[in-house]
């Protein structure tokens, strides 16, 4: 079985606003730090992305790939899973938001990734944990920026 790497922040915001934020991929290069190019693919019927093509540049790791997601009606989620890449085999991952009290929101960042290159499990963990502490860091910043 596959693990997880999960992660929460708490983000003085409404989930409307973090999940605007979230869907906003021509501007994630703006407050992505690895996000080098990012382009919405195919858009779905309510205006949400539906595919999205990245390309990314993390210094050691560098990688063109495109993601496929899917939308909670609840507005409260999204998850993606990985259409195409150059060096991932597998990437799933999700936000959940949990409003709080006093207008904050909980984000929670699931990621599973798998590469063509192998890699201890223990390594595989760290850096899924470094790209989720990342995400969660840059996207609070950008929401109460």
């Amino acid at each position: 079985m596959t693990e997880r790497t999960e992660q929460s922040i708490v983000i003085n915001a409404a989930p409307s606003d973090i999940m605007a934020v979230i869907a906003d991929f021509p501007r994630y290069p703006e407050w992505v730090s690895s996000a080098k190019e990012v382009s919405v693919t195919e858009a779905g019927p309510d205006g949400n992305a539906r595919q999205v093509a990245f390309v990314l540049d993390a210094g050691v790791l560098k990688d063109s790939y495109e993601l496929r997601y899917d939308w909670a009606a609840d507005g409260l989620s999204v998850s993606w899973d990985l259409v195409r890449s150059d060096l991932q085999t597998a990437q799933h991952g999700r936000y959940g938001l949990v409003p709080q009290a006093e207008g904050s929101t909980k984000v929670t960042y699931e990621l599973t990734v798998d590469v063509t290159i192998p890699i201890i499990g223990a390594l595989k963990r760290r850096a899924e944990k470094a790209i989720t502490d990342a995400a969660l860091k840059e996207l609070k910043k950008r929401v109460e920026g």
